[in-house]
């Protein structure tokens, strides 16, 4: 076992000595998710407005109340905190109140409040339901003003105001939405689907592109040195396996671990995520070790590899979500071990699944890496007696 992981060591420490490859593993990725979920990411299902200033005025205390009960999310803070959310895309509208607007407020007088919009697309529709939250307020205290006005005092005229609203029914909405697309992708986060995406996409990409470094071995006599010694030829591809393995669920799990720091995004149960990972990863392992071997040339296992690798993520659903596809392509995505990851983080994601639900798609990511494995480890036995 020792020599199993000197061998894979030796494989990482070959990777990772090109500096190229550090960018691509580990940096491009998250600034790829970041752009994604910016432009493009799904809103989190519940708006969000953050309030600053007037902190415990009645003024402040009627707009969140108002906000929260219209389905919006509220936050309060700073004003230099509230802008810097609306730069970095945190919340959708920012509301300021200054001491001039509470205390106009509290005394029945018009107040003026600056109401911010973020650049995501998302804010929009959310700036609507503050406007619609804003002008409500604003109805109910020219109510009351209007009470007062008549000679009833203030607690009274709060007091009538309020039984007439608990008295009077108003008329409710219900919008139901049949759409099977629109239900799958409720309540999912900004960034929960592209980190997903893009979690498949760049470890399969790596790990092919990264089959290059065992062409290169073989190529400078490395693994031939290697046979030298008291290393079998089984014990020489499983420790090439085992590194291209590990630099796979290294680049996954920092994916996953920096995308739930950086961006808030939701993996589910973080076992069930990780298992999904292993296997995904063990494919595109044994993916690299076919590529690897079939190919003398490095630099056209490399384009091979990044052309294979876009392809399969395209008909997996890393850059398009499945759930769009025809029924023709839903049948070939199947195909990819792209698709099986991305139904099983589906479900753990946006479902909450357990084990049970995902076995499925475990069972045939397990499948497809075993047979991958198995037909990479002959055709790299049949490769160590081929001349370069």
């Amino acid at each position: 076992m020792s020599t199993i992981l000197a061998v894979a060591g030796v494989e990482v420490r070959r990777f990772l000595r090109d500096r190229s490859n550090i960018f691509f593993v580990f940096i491009f990725p998250l600034l790829l998710i970041l752009l994604l979920g910016s432009q493009f990411g799904a809103a989190s299902g519940q708006s969000h407005v953050s309030l600053a200033g007037g902190a415990g005025t009645e003024l402040e205390q009627r707009l969140a109340s108002r906000l929260t009960a219209d389905g919006l999310r509220v936050t309060s803070g700073g004003a230099d905190a509230v802008r810097a959310d609306l730069s970095r895309g945190r919340t959708d509208v920012g509301v300021f109140i200054s001491d001039a607007a509470a205390m106009a407020f509290d005394d029945g007088r018009p107040a003026d409040v600056e109401v911010v919009m973020a650049s995501q697309s998302a804010a929009q529709a959310a700036l609507q339901s503050v406007r619609a939250s804003v002008q409500a307020v604003d109805a109910g205290q020219r109510q009351l003003a209007a009470i007062e006005a008549a000679g009833v005092g203030h607690v009274e005229a709060a007091a009538a105001l309020e039984a007439a609203r608990d008295a009077v029914e108003l008329p409710r909405l219900e919008i139901v939405d049949t759409n099977n697309v629109t239900q799958e992708f409720t309540g999912l986060g900004q960034f929960d689907l592209g980190a997903a995406q893009q979690l498949l996409l760049f470890v399969f990409l790596s790990s092919l592109t990264g089959a290059a470094t065992l062409i290169q071995a073989r190529r400078l006599g490395v693994i031939a040195r290697m046979m030298s010694a008291p290393v079998t030829s089984w014990q020489a591809i499983a420790g090439q396996s085992l590194g291209r393995f590990g630099i796979a669920v290294v680049q996954g799990g920092y994916i996953m671990l920096g995308t739930a720091l950086l961006f808030g995004v939701d993996w589910g149960n973080a076992l069930l995520a990780g298992l999904i990972l292993v296997l995904f990863a063990a494919v595109s392992a044994a993916a690299a070790m076919v590529i690897g071997s079939v190919l003398d040339n490095d630099a056209a296992a490399s384009g091979v590899g990044v052309g294979l690798g876009l392809v399969l993520a395209g008909l997996g659903g890393s850059m398009v979500p499945p759930e769009f596809f025809s029924e023709t392509l839903q049948t070939v995505s199947r195909a990819t071990p792209h698709r099986w990851a991305y139904d099983a983080f589906a479900i753990v994601q946006r479902h909450n699944g357990g084990f049970v639900d995902i076995l499925p798609q475990l069972a045939v990511l397990a499948a497809m890496a075993a047979a991958l494995l198995v037909l990479g480890a002959l055709l790299l036995q049949r490769s160590l007696n081929r001349a370069l």
